[in-house]
């Protein structure tokens, strides 16, 4: 992506998942034909599916980061790139009208759709934030969680959006993040393909960088756990995003089949002087 400048790529992405919210193209590389069941093969239980309105599940997930954060009653969540509301909905279930869920979306559409489905299902512990990851719009020491669920890999700068996460959460916050990654270096083709950047690949950071990137901005006890390869979307997909990246590539989709990775990150922020 060398040859575009950082707020050119954004505003690709922004346009990409604008059309994915309006229906008019297709999901990311994790997406399925049906959402509910690719939901369930990537880690929802079919009673967390009841509780979340069908309309807010877009097939954008890669792993459900609700269930590594240990959300309880009263805690205050973030969402980062919250799309239609899908994980935001499920986390306020968890936290129960004492607690709230904040979801932050730089995408217009997206946040259209989610506080519809807020509206409709009468979310009253959940709101929706229009913002970039990179300048999250909260105030420092307001978070108890932050989670994501496939999006810090379209991010320009993620060492920013982590920096931005340590300053909103409170001493002791934590996060539980699910992510794409790499196992090792990806072709060049594929590294400087924008399709295979809005599709959550040609952004994805090597296991050990990600690692790196979280523990520099001032994580501790940073875990990275590698949940499996995404080679059966590449080759079963029915994804225009993707195939359009599979006609691009020629030979090289087999260099990368067993390196693309779903990633569940979980860390904390220190509690004060205690570490």
């Amino acid at each position: 992506m060398a040859h575009l400048k950082e707020e050119a790529l954004k505003e690709l992405v922004k346009g990409a998942y604008g059309k994915i919210a309006k229906g008019l193209i297709g999901c990311c590389c994790t997406c399925g034909p049906d959402p509910k069941q690719f939901a369930m093969s990537i880690g929802y239980g079919e009673e967390e599916l009841k509780v979340i309105p069908p309309t807010a599940n877009l097939g954008l997930s890669c792993g459900n980061p609700t269930a590594i954060a240990d959300l309880r009653e009263g805690e205050i969540v973030l969402d980062l790139g919250c799309g239609a509301g899908f994980d935001c909905f499920l986390a306020a279930t968890k936290v129960g009208p004492k607690g709230r869920v904040i979801g932050v979306d730089m995408t217009p559409e997206m946040l259209e759709r989610a506080r519809e489905n807020a509206r409709n299902n009468c979310y009253d512990n959940v709101e929706f934030r229009l913002g970039e990851i990179e300048n999250l719009p909260l105030e420092d020491n307001s978070v108890d969680v932050v989670i994501s669920n496939c999006v810090i890999n379209l991010s320009t700068d993620k060492s920013r959006v982590f920096r931005e996460v340590h300053r909103v959460l409170k001493e002791g916050g934590r996060i539980a993040i699910s992510d794409i990654a790499l196992l090792r270096p990806i072709p060049k083709v594929i590294r400087e393909s924008i399709d295979a950047y809005i599709g959550c690949v040609a952004g994805a950071l090597l296991v050990e960088e990600y690692k790196e990137i979280v523990e520099e901005a001032g994580f501790n006890d940073v875990k990275i756990e590698i949940k499996g390869s995404l080679a059966f979307d590449y080759q079963n997909t029915n994804d225009p995003l993707i195939k359009e990246i599979l006609d691009n590539l020629d030979d090289s989709v087999d260099s990368i089949v067993d390196t693309v990775v779903s990633v569940y990150v979980t860390g904390r922020k220190a509690n004060g002087n205690n570490g």
